[in-house]
């Protein structure tokens, strides 16, 4: 039975994570998610269920167009594979439960913001202000961590980044982080907490510092001019996922230190 649920999380995931591909490209352009129906975007194509079965879809027709042989990105099974995987390791945590849910939700706008953010180096409002009003509903019918743990967890997160973002910016004279990436760690603290909150800007840290380390070897080998400018949003979102999957474990470890 567990291996079912298991299943039937994954193949969730990746049904969801086709919905996150039409998400990702369509909200920067301020297009509607439902009209018009998935199309080829360049034959222009209503695309036929077969045409639309996740991964495997992509798979079996090589990553071209079935209608006009265009190259269809990987990134479009990357996308569904990692929602799957990421569905998955939910279940596997919190199994079959309300709060389950609730992290659903989250790593969903993660992933959705995590690519809209590597495109165009923006994260959109509407998907703070969801998410937002989502995660005060659920803990005001206290079905996810608690209205009082979610509200100042928003407001030492956001407003911490926001005062220390600020101070740092008026020294060095220059923008260092947008607001967008402020207004996503108010959104993750609403979710998180003060404690899974407070992780999640460590962890974005660490991260950072290992893909900026990665990313200037990888420079370096290829002869290649270092780009200091990368979007933060996927760093806070890994670190918030790794806070959802382990965070549990990593203040307890932490705590046990003293």
């Amino acid at each position: 039975m567990n291996m079912y649920f298991k299943i039937m999380s994954f193949i969730m995931g990746i049904t969801f994570g086709s919905f996150f591909n039409v998400c990702i490209f369509r909200i920067p352009q301020k297009k509607s998610i439902s009209n018009p129906p998935s199309h080829c975007y360049n034959c222009n194509t209503r695309l036929k269920p077969l045409d639309l079965v996740p991964i495997l879809s992509w798979t079996l027709l090589r990553a071209k167009c079935r209608y006009c042989g265009q190259n269809i990105s990987p990134r479009y099974a990357l996308v569904e594979l990692l929602t799957g995987i990421l569905f998955v390791l939910l279940y596997n945590v919190y199994g079959m439960n309300v709060i389950t849910l609730y992290y659903l939700l989250l790593i969903s706008l993660l992933i959705i913001i995590t690519f809209i953010d590597i495109d165009h180096y923006i994260i959109p409002d509407g998907l703070i202000v969801f998410g937002s009003v989502f995660t005060l509903i659920f803990n005001i019918l206290d079905k996810g961590i608690g209205i009082k743990d979610s509200l100042l967890g928003g407001l030492i997160c956001g407003g911490g980044m926001l005062l220390l973002i600020y101070l740092i910016e008026f020294i060095v004279k220059k923008e260092v982080m947008g607001g967008g990436d402020i207004k996503l760690f108010a959104m993750i603290g609403l979710f998180l907490g003060i404690k899974g909150g407070l992780l999640t800007i460590l962890l974005s840290i660490y991260v950072g510092a290992i893909y900026g380390i990665i990313t200037i070897i990888y420079s370096k080998i290829k002869k290649q001019e270092y780009n200091s400018m990368i979007p933060y949003g996927p760093l806070i979102s890994a670190g918030a996922v790794i806070t959802v999957l382990c965070g549990t474990n990593i203040i307890n470890w932490y705590m046990a230190m003293f």
